[in-house]
C-alpha cells in the first residue's frame, strides 16, 4: 500500500489555534517531521522551531522528527539545493518505514509553506505517495483577532505579498484597491514603513510579531523606525473605508 505524507498547519505559533482536525491527524499519524533551521555548519541548528514547539503540545516528543530544511539560507543556491534534497531523502526514508507520515507546518501548508516543495520532491523520490493537507490558522488570521483589524468586507480585494519579493511588489499592491497583508518584511521594516507613506496607507495599518508567544508585539504602523523586526512579522494595510456600515456590499 502507499503511505501517506500529510501537510498539517499548526497555525501561528499559538497552541491553541491548532484545529481539531490537526490534532487528532498529528496524533494519528506515525511520525511528524517538523523543519529545523541549519546552523552555519548545516547541521541541525539546536532550537525548536515554532512549528515544534506548538507539536509538542499534542504529541510525545519520541514521535517527533526534526529534519534540517534550507528555511534561512538566500544566498547560496547550491548549499539551498544540497539541503533540500538532504531533507527530502530523509523525509523519503521515513514514508518507506511509515504508513503515514505528517509534517508540521507553521500557518497553513498551501500559503508559503515548506510543505509544497516537500510534496514535490517525494513524489519524486517515492512515486505514489498519497499527499493530503490539513488546513491551518494563518498569521493575518491571528493578527486580524489580535488587533481588532477588518480584513475584507463587500467587495474588497485581499493581496498577499511576501517582502521577500521587494518593496517594490508591496508599493505596487499599496497604490491597488482594498486590503493589503505583507508577511516576513522584517528585516525590511524601512522600506514597508516608506511604502506605506508614500502610498497614503500608514495611518489605518497594523503590524504584529511572535503572535501568542512570550514577546508577542502588535502595534501602529505608524510606531515603525526603521529598526529591523523579527523576520515572520505581519502587516495588515485594511482598504480604505467611508465608515458606512454595508458601503461596499
Amino acid at each position: 500500500m502507499s503511505s501517506k505524507l500529510i501537510g498539517i498547519g499548526v497555525g501561528p505559533g499559538d497552541p491553541e489555534l491548532v484545529t481539531v482536525k490537526g490534532v487528532n491527524a498529528l496524533r494519528a499519524a506515525e511520525v511528524v517531521v517538523v523543519p529545523v533551521m541549519a546552523a552555519p555548519d548545516g547541521k541541525d541548528g539546536g532550537e525548536p522551531g515554532r512549528a515544534e514547539a506548538t507539536v509538542l503540545h499534542y504529541v510525545p516528543e519520541e514521535k517527533v522528527v526534526r529534519v534540517v530544511f534550507a528555511l534561512n539560507e538566500r544566498t547560496d543556491r547550491g548549499r539551498r539545493e544540497a539541503a533540500w534534497d538532504a531533507a527530502g531523502t530523509r523525509v523519503a526514508e521515513l514514508l518507506r518505514r511509515h504508513a503515514s507520515v505528517a509534517f508540521a507546518t507553521i500557518g497553513d501548508p498551501n500559503v508559503y509553506s515548506t510543505f509544497t516543495y516537500l510534496a514535490q520532491t517525494i513524489g519524486e523520490l517515492v512515486p505514489g505517495t498519497v499527499v493530503e493537507t490539513v488546513p491551518g490558522i494563518t498569521a493575518m488570521q491571528d493578527l486580524a483577532a489580535r488587533s481588532g483589524a477588518v480584513l475584507t468586507e463587500g467587495t474588497e480585494p485581499l493581496t498577499l505579498v511576501p517582502v521577500t519579493a521587494g518593496a517594490a511588489v508591496l508599493k505596487d499592491a499599496l497604490n491597488g484597491p482594498g486590503t493589503v497583508v505583507a508577511y516576513k518584511f522584517g528585516r525590511q521594516a524601512h522600506e514597508v514603513a516608506e511604502a506605506l507613506r508614500v502610498t497614503g496607507r500608514l495611518d489605518d495599518a497594523v503590524w504584529g510579531s511572535a503572535l501568542g508567544l512570550e514577546g508577542e508585539s502588535i502595534r501602529p504602523a505608524a510606531d515603525l523606525d526603521g529598526e529591523p523586526l523579527p523576520y515572520l512579522s505581519t502587516l495588515i494595510a485594511p482598504a480604505r473605508r467611508d465608515g458606512k456600515r454595508g458601503g461596499k456590499l
